[in-house]
């Protein structure tokens, strides 16, 4: 086990902070209207009343661009926790599918899935990692180079309890930190560099995403609109429009 140097920690932070604000503003420059209206459910905007096209482009385009987010700033964590994790106990990338970071300790070698946070997945998700863990752990078993494999499931934040359910351990926040890096203040440790410059890189963001939600506005009016009116048939029509007798 190595001390985490600090230093190293927010050069590391800062570098790839730069990447998820630079790859955030690349996809809000490159999404379409079209591409928006398709993936948002339309029944629900009119169930809620919406009356006007800024409202209802404001409305799709911020559930569009906050998960697109989420993906884009788990991919960072995830990053970041395979460094730390990299200078602190030699660990690295997996290459088994569905398993991030791989590391050795004490003699236990632990197989490592890392998630944004505690509401990542449904069942399908987690019988999807159960199997994954199982099929790396059967493989690694077979190597002969580890006698105890401990899959975990590492979450970046929330509070949740650390468990063991007999195949995996949840683990997640302080504590996911802690395990990764022997630090068990490098939760809080981490914020500041991932703050770094982030008034400036959203001070550009904000300017492009109000050009975009003018842009969208303006679309709308004139795609979906009649004489001001949102025409919600003619939406529904292009969100789900699909008939096709043939296989009904």
């Amino acid at each position: 086990m190595e001390k985490l140097d600090l230093n190293d920690l927010c050069k590391f932070a800062n570098d790839n902070i730069v990447v998820f604000h630079n790859a955030r503003l690349e996809r809000l420059k490159a999404i379409k209207l079209h591409e928006v209206l398709r993936k948002k459910n339309p029944y629900l905007f009119k169930a809620k009343n919406i009356n006007t096209a800024s409202e209802l482009v404001e409305g799709i385009l911020n559930a569009f661009i906050s998960s697109s987010e989420e993906k884009m700033f788990g991919d960072f964590l995830e990053k970041l926790a395979i460094h730390v994790c990299e200078k602190v106990y030699n660990g690295s990338s997996s290459s088994a599918t569905g398993i991030d970071l791989e590391f050795e300790r004490k003699g236990t070698r632990f197989i490592v899935a890392i998630k944004s946070g505690t509401n990542w997945g449904n069942s399908s998700q987690y019988t999807a990692l159960k199997n994954d863990f199982l099929k790396a752990k059967k493989v690694l078993s077979q190597k002969g180079k580890f006698k105890n494999i401990q899959p975990v499931l590492g979450m970046c934040y929330g509070r949740i309890k650390t468990s063991d359910t007999g195949l995996y351990i949840k683990i997640a926040g302080q504590n996911f930190w802690f395990f990764i890096s022997g630090n068990k203040e490098l939760y809080t440790d981490i914020i500041k560099p991932i703050g770094y410059k982030a008034k400036q890189h959203n001070e550009r963001y904000e300017k492009e995403r109000a050009r975009v939600y003018n842009k969208f506005t303006q679309e709308f009016l004139n795609e979906f609109c009649n004489d001001g009116v949102i025409d919600w048939e003619a939406l529904v029509r292009f969100n789900s429009g699909n008939y096709d007798p043939a296989f009904i």
